[in-house]
């Protein structure tokens, strides 16, 4: 998925839209999204303005819109203005490495289980193949 096939699936536009491309969408079972990290993020002026580090909340709601894509392309639903991915939880976060301007990350979500619209994902966020962040999701698709 381009960014334009992106804008059409999630509400999210600048500055919180935190997902660039879809590298690879399997639907009911994982995808691969990227994010180019650079100097001009909104956040890096004030999170450490000496040593800018992308904020790791950031990195986790990048991980939980990698999800919200495979979330909509598993249940066939395109989303409409009377539909949208709420993030509902999150276990086990550890961040490992800092993400700084210049770095790519790559977002590595599977749905570990899935019931009527709840989601629950294992997610996965590395830079040059090096673990930066890793958490377990729950979204839910709701109707407005």
């Amino acid at each position: 998925m381009d960014i334009k096939e992106i804008l059409q699936y999630l509400p999210h536009r600048y500055p919180f839209l935190l997902v660039d491309r879809m590298l690879e969408i399997e639907p009911g079972v994982r995808a691969r999204g990227l994010k180019n990290v650079t100097m001009n993020e909104p956040f890096f002026p004030g999170h450490f303005p000496h040593h800018p580090v992308m904020p790791g909340v950031l990195i986790i709601e990048a991980m939980a819109q990698t999800a919200a894509l495979l979330s909509f392309k598993s249940s066939g639903v395109k989303p409409d203005d009377n539909s949208v991915v709420y993030f509902a939880g999150i276990d086990n976060a550890r961040f490992k490495r800092p993400v700084v301007p210049g770095d790519q990350l790559i977002f590595d979500v599977e749905i570990t289980q899935s019931k009527r619209n709840i989601y629950k994902y294992k997610a996965r966020a590395s830079v040059d193949g090096e673990l930066a962040a890793e958490a377990e999701l729950m979204c839910a698709i709701k109707t407005l």
